[in-house]
């Protein structure tokens, strides 16, 4: 496998080499903030709006990174033009951002943070055939955080129900990626993905108080305005994802990807809908490549 190169506590070194200690609180407890942006043609998308949230997140956490978001967002720039060489072979990057609060008994007092900027080559192999097909949501009982406990809009590596709600979708089905509730039954988002549901037209998706404010979520807003797409915010149940005609998950890598079963259910006709393809073409249009057909040629590569 290629060796990329990775920003770690002031130094560039080969990402295997970084190493955390393992009395530090990331390692610990999960005290551990992080984002991801991804490149498309080896540039990087709305970088600026990843690092706004990021430091969004560590000052709602009180965790000073020792670093200011020019220099953040300059260092992760730095990181995709390292690692250019292996540009061709991995087609386009993950850039993931994280800090930790350091080594210590106490969150008061631990300390020096380990803060990183590392890329990866995009997990085209993951999601190429469900442009296609179409993902399969499950509908978990393992829920989100209340919001009054911790709040979602924070991005953050505690998350044990994240990994309890994947482990609980594939006992229900195989191929089923969670779908997460709020402690009232109303959709909020996936493990790493917001949630969207077409009826009449119309796109429907939960409101921000109960989920991340993802990135590719605001694409998403702005492509449906860009479309003339309508786009509402509002507290969904299972009743609406089960008679939606049509669903769709977005996250930093597939951008929008189709869901076509929920709970071993079709989602309108069980194939990918009409208006998931026009947010594909146009996402496609504004980043000057076929995403699809990206996915596509990496996974046969």
């Amino acid at each position: 496998m290629a060796e990329y190169t990775a920003y770690f506590n002031g130094e560039w070194m080969p990402f295997s080499q970084v190493k955390i200690d393992p009395m530090d609180r990331g390692f610990l407890v999960g005290d551990v903030i992080f984002d991801v942006a991804r490149t498309f043609n080896g540039k990087s998308f709305r970088m600026g709006q990843h690092i706004d949230r990021l430091y969004r997140s560590l000052k709602y956490v009180r965790l000073d990174p020792g670093l200011s978001p020019r220099e953040m967002h300059d260092i992760s720039e730095e990181v995709i033009t390292r690692n250019q060489e292996h540009l061709g072979e991995a087609g386009d990057f993950t850039i993931t951002q994280f800090i930790t609060r350091g080594p210590g008994q106490w969150s008061r007092s631990a300390g020096p943070p380990a803060v990183c900027v590392k890329a990866a080559p995009v997990a085209f192999g993951r999601y190429a055939s469900l442009f296609k097909d179409g993902a399969h949501g499950v509908i978990t009982r393992t829920r989100s955080y209340p919001v009054d406990a911790l709040d979602p809009k924070v991005k953050h590596y505690s998350r044990m129900n994240f990994n309890l709600a994947d482990m609980e979708a594939a006992d229900v089905d195989p191929e089923g990626w969670p779908i997460l509730t709020d402690t009232y039954g109303n959709l909020t988002e996936g493990t790493g993905y917001n949630v969207f549901l077409v009826t009449d037209g119309v796109i429907r998706t939960p409101g921000d108080r109960n989920i991340l404010q993802g990135i590719s979520r605001g694409m998403v807003f702005d492509l449906a305005n860009q479309l003339e797409i309508p786009l509402v915010e509002e507290d969904l149940q299972p009743y609406d994802m089960y008679t939606a005609d049509e669903a769709f998950f977005s996250s930093t890598s597939p951008c929008v990807l189709p869901v076509t079963v929920v709970d071993k259910r079709e989602v309108g006709d069980g194939r990918p809908g009409p208006i998931v393809q026009q947010l594909l073409a146009a996402w496609s249009e504004s980043v000057g490549m076929d995403i699809v057909d990206q996915f596509e040629r990496f996974e046969r590569s």
